[in-house]
C-alpha cells in the first residue's frame, strides 16, 4: 500500500484564519488531539515571530507525543548576511523542534520586487539557509513559495529553487499554490513534471481562493506528491488552506493510501469537532465527510431507497469516519422519517402504531406553526420523549424577567432574573449579558450548574433569528434556531413565538436538556 505523510499546519497558518487567535494552551491541546489521530507532522509556529510560538515550542517539548514530529517554521535568511547570523534562523536552534519547515522565494517577481534582491543571491539564501540547518542536526523540509505562479512565469528559475535547496540537504520539497488560483489540472500537470526532476520526497500545500484546495491537494498525490499539507476544518488566511478532513477521508477511503493509522480514521469527526471549539468556531454542518449534514436525508424518497439500501444515496458508511446517519424529519418526510428517527432514539414503533400517526400530526402541525425540525434534531427528540410519555424534567421555571437598560453613560445592559425549582430546591438567580438572550443563558447555567456541573462544557455556538411572517412587522412570528456545542458534539434546537425572548427561551431551554440527556444526568 502507498504511504503519504500528512503534515498539519493548523497551528500557524490555521491561525492567520479571521477570527481565530489561540492561547498557547489551545495549541498545545490540538497538538495532543492531532498526535491521538496518527498525524505525523504538526508544525506548531514561527519561534522567531512572537514570545507566544517560542512558549509553545518549549512546553509541547515537555509532552510526550505517541505520533507526531513537532515542526518549526522560518523563512530563509535576509538577503547579504550570514546564516548564522539571522536572528530567525538562531531562533529556530532552541526550538526543540524535530523537523524545521523553510518557506522561500521561487517566483522570480517575488525575489526582485518584494525581496529586492537579485535571482542568484535568493538561490544562495535557499541553499545557505537549509545547510546551515541541515549542519545543526535538524530534518529540512523547504516549502516553495508560490511555486504554480512561479513554474508559469520561469521555469527554469523556478526549478533551480527547488534544486538549490535539495542539493543543500532538504529532505522534502513541498509546492506551494499560495495565491490559490490554480486549478486542478495544471496541479496535476506541473507536480507530475516536477517530480521527474528532483530526487527527494515532493508535498503539497493548498490554499482554497479557487475553491479547489482539496481536489487539488488530491490531484497532487495522485501525480506523485508524498506529503501533503493543511489545517483541520480547511481553517487560515483568505479563503483558508486545504482541509484535511476530507483528504485525509479520500486518501484513506477512495484511493486505499496509507495516511493515517487504520484504527485513527473514526476519529476524523471527533477532531473536526474539538478544533472547531477550540478555534471558538461555528462548526460546518455541511462539511464533507464530518459534518451534520453529510448524511442528512430528508426527501422521503431518499428515505425509504437509505432504508432498503443505504448504498442508494450515501458514498460511504458514514461511521467509517466517525460520523452517523441522519434522518431529517419534516412534513416531507412521513412517518419512515418518524420510525427512522424513533429507531435511533431506541424506541420500537411501526407504521401503524397509533403513537407514530400522532408524532407525525404533531410535527405538521409544528411546522405549520414554523418550527423547522430538520434544523433542530435535539428539539426533535424531546418532542418526541414527551410525546411517548418518556420525558423527564431536568427543572421547572416558576418565572423570569428581562430588563435591559440604556442608562446615561450611553451603554446598554441586560439583565435577566430567573426563578427555577432544581430536584425539589427552589433557585433565585440573576446575571447580566451582551443583549436579553445571553443574559437569559448565564442566569439559567447560574442556577443550575451546582445540580449540573457538565453544562460549563457546553456552549452556544450560533444563534440565528428569522421573521417568519414579515407583512405582519414588529407583530411577526419570529423562528430562533441556536446551535450548541462541546467537544464532542453539536446539537440544534428551535423555538417559534411572537415574541423574541419566549422562542429564545424555548430553544435555550431545549438546548441545556438536550446536553443533560445525552450526558445521561440524573
Amino acid at each position: 500500500m502507498r504511504k503519504v505523510k500528512v503534515y498539519d499546519t493548523t497551528l500557524r497558518d490555521g491561525s492567520q484564519g479571521e477570527g481565530i487567535s489561540y492561547s498557547v494552551m489551545d495549541k498545545i491541546r490540538i497538538a495532543e488531539e492531532l498526535d491521538k489521530t496518527g498525524i505525523e507532522f504538526i508544525e506548531g509556529g514561527w519561534p522567531g515571530s512572537n514570545p507566544k510560538d517560542r512558549e509553545f515550542f518549549l512546553k509541547i517539548s515537555r509532552r510526550k507525543l505517541k505520533n507526531a514530529k513537532i515542526c518549526a517554521f522560518s523563512m530563509t535568511r535576509r538577503p547579504n548576511i550570514k546564516a548564522e547570523d539571522d536572528a530567525n534562523l538562531r531562533a529556530l536552534l532552541k526550538s526543540n523542534a524535530q523537523v524545521i519547515t523553510i518557506v522561500g522565494k521561487t517566483w522570480d517577481f517575488h525575489v526582485k520586487e518584494v525581496l529586492k534582491t537579485t535571482l542568484d543571491e535568493n538561490l544562495s539564501m535557499i541553499s545557505d539557509t537549509v545547510a546551515f540547518l541541515v549542519k545543526k542536526g535538524f530534518t529540512v523540509f523547504y516549502d516553495a513559495e508560490h511555486f504554480f505562479d512561479a513554474y508559469k512565469a520561469n521555469k527554469d528559475y523556478s526549478l533551480k529553487t527547488l534544486l538549490s535547496a535539495q542539493g543543500a540537504g532538504a529532505e522534502a520539497l513541498c509546492l506551494c499554490d499560495t495565491n490559490g488560483g490554480t486549478l486542478t489540472s495544471e496541479i496535476t500537470r506541473v507536480t507530475g513534471e516536477i517530480k521527474d526532476r528532483v530526487k527527494v520526497n515532493l508535498g503539497i500545500h493548498c490554499h482554497n481562493d479557487a475553491g479547489v484546495a482539496v481536489a487539488n491537494t488530491i490531484a497532487a498525490v495522485e501525480a506523485g506528491a508524498g506529503i501533503v499539507q493543511g489545517t483541520i476544518n480547511g481553517y487560515g488566511e483568505r479563503c483558508g488552506n486545504a482541509d484535511l478532513i476530507p483528504v485525509i477521508a479520500n486518501l484513506k477511503i477512495k484511493l486505499n493510501i496509507d495516511c493515517i493509522p487504520p484504527d485513527k480514521l473514526k476519529q476524523l469527526m471527533h477532531l473536526s469537532h474539538f478544533v472547531s471549539e477550540i478555534s471558538n468556531m461555528r462548526t460546518k454542518s455541511e462539511q464533507p465527510f464530518v459534518g451534520d449534514s453529510a448524511f442528512a436525508h430528508k426527501g422521503g424518497m431518499h428515505i425509504n431507497a437509505i432504508m432498503k439500501n443505504p448504498l442508494s444515496y450515501e458514498h460511504i458508511d458514514p461511521s467509517l469516519v466517525g460520523n452517523h446517519r441522519r434522518i431529517l424529519v419534516s412534513e416531507l418526510g412521513g412517518k419512515t422519517g418518524i420510525l427512522l428517527r424513533a429507531k435511533d432514539l431506541s424506541y420500537d414503533l411501526s407504521k401503524e402504531d397509533p403513537q407514530t400517526k400522532k408524532i407525525l400530526e404533531l410535527v405538521q402541525s409544528l411546522e405549520h406553526k414554523g418550527f423547522q425540525f430538520e434544523a433542530a434534531e435535539a428539539s426533535f427528540q424531546i418532542l418526541m420523549q414527551k410525546a411517548l410519555k418518556k420525558y423527564k424534567k431536568f427543572f421547572e421555571l416558576e418565572g423570569f424577567k428581562v430588563v435591559i437598560e440604556k442608562r446615561s453613560d450611553k451603554k446598554i445592559t441586560s439583565e435577566a432574573v430567573i426563578k427555577l425549582k432544581v430536584k425539589g430546591v427552589r433557585e433565585h438567580t440573576a446575571a447580566e449579558g451582551d443583549g436579553p438572550i445571553n443574559a437569559l443563558d448565564n442566569a439559567l447555567r447560574k442556577a443550575l450548574k451546582d445540580f449540573y456541573p457538565t453544562l460549563a462544557k457546553m456552549h452556544l455556538s450560533d444563534f440565528k433569528v428569522r421573521v417568519l411572517d414579515e407583512k405582519a412587522g414588529t407583530a411577526a412570528k419570529v423562528r430562533v434556531l441556536i446551535q450548541s456545542q462541546d467537544e464532542e458534539d453539536t446539537w440544534n434546537t428551535i423555538g417559534v413565538s411572537g415574541n423574541i425572548i419566549e422562542a429564545s427561551w424555548q430553544a435555550l431551554v431545549d438546548s441545556v436538556e438536550y446536553k443533560l440527556l445525552k450526558d445521561k444526568q440524573e
